[in-house]
């Protein structure tokens, strides 16, 4: 097992929350059926994740980076209750995680949005799931779209809108839910730098100014948009992987667009710049 390495420990206090969720030695192995170009077997297993160890406390932002193909999606899916687990234990408020969660809300790169629903009856879906009556989920969708600037945009379809709008209605409709947890996969990586940047902000806006702080996971494969976003930073070995190095952001909240360029951002970049080399080539990056 690759040893974890805590990397300038800070946020004293934060280190006192709750753990929210406890990943122990968890493993995954896909199997696939037919020969595979690594070995002449019919059935080849492809293990994704190895002794995965990973505590996240209650209200915390944490980014989960690493190479391309280590297993960040496939944690995320199993936490989501979307993939099972081969081996370990994986706990949620001190429950194992199996199968789908009310606990858990999704928001993935793809805005899964339903087409031939308005923009306040796709965030309607979530309440509606859990039984709310008619007036308490328009009262709902009303007050996270607020939250989110798409109050105007309420009576649209999906296709009028713009890609970061789209997600931003994705965003809103897992608020909605109103989860415990969320977890987004890369839910920006499809948008253009600026509008990208300006979600990031968005992003955190919404989760800073809530009354309380979900706990977010969330997947990149950008060391900025982790930096910019995240209390800690968990990176990934290659595949199989696991959780090498935990890196404190120890930078002030708010943050905005001059946070990135400050020489404490800087300084965090280089150390996950560097862990990451071990792992990957250099022009991976």
């Amino acid at each position: 097992m690759t040893p974890q390495v805590a990397v300038s420990p800070t946020d004293r206090g934060a280190a006192t929350r709750p753990v929210k969720i406890s990943s122990r030695y968890l493993n995954k192995r896909f199997t696939q059926q037919g020969k595979s170009k690594l070995t002449s077997s019919k059935n080849a297993a492809t293990e994704v994740l190895r002794d995965f160890n990973l505590d996240i406390r209650e209200g915390e932002f944490l980014a989960l980076l690493g190479p391309s193909g280590c297993g960040k999606s496939t944690f995320l899916n199993i936490l989501a209750g979307l993939e099972s687990y081969d081996g370990g234990e994986l706990l949620l408020d001190g429950s194992a995680v199996r199968g789908v969660s009310k606990s858990v809300g999704v928001v993935f790169q793809s805005y899964a949005l339903f087409p031939w629903l308005t923009v306040q009856k796709n965030v309607e879906v979530g309440p509606k799931i859990r039984g709310i009556s008619a007036r308490e989920r328009r009262a709902t969708a009303d007050r996270i779209l607020k939250t989110v600037g798409l109050e105007d945009f309420a009576d649209q379809l999906p296709h009028r809108l713009s890609g970061g709008m789209r997600q931003r209605v994705a965003i809103a409709r897992s608020l909605a839910y109103d989860p415990d947890v969320l977890v987004l996969d890369e839910p920006f990586a499809a948008l253009d730098a600026q509008t990208r940047e300006f979600l990031q902000g968005e992003l955190l806006r919404i989760w800073e100014s809530g009354a309380q702080r979900k706990t977010i996971v969330f997947v990149t494969h950008s060391i900025d948009e982790a930096i910019f976003l995240s209390d800690r930073i968990a990176v990934m070995t290659k595949r199989p992987g696991t959780v090498k190095a935990l890196i404190d952001v120890d930078l002030p909240r708010p943050r905005d667009d001059h946070s990135r360029a400050t020489a404490e951002f800087g300084l965090i970049r280089a150390q996950v710049a560097q862990i990451l080399k071990e792992e990957v080539d250099v022009g991976d990056h």
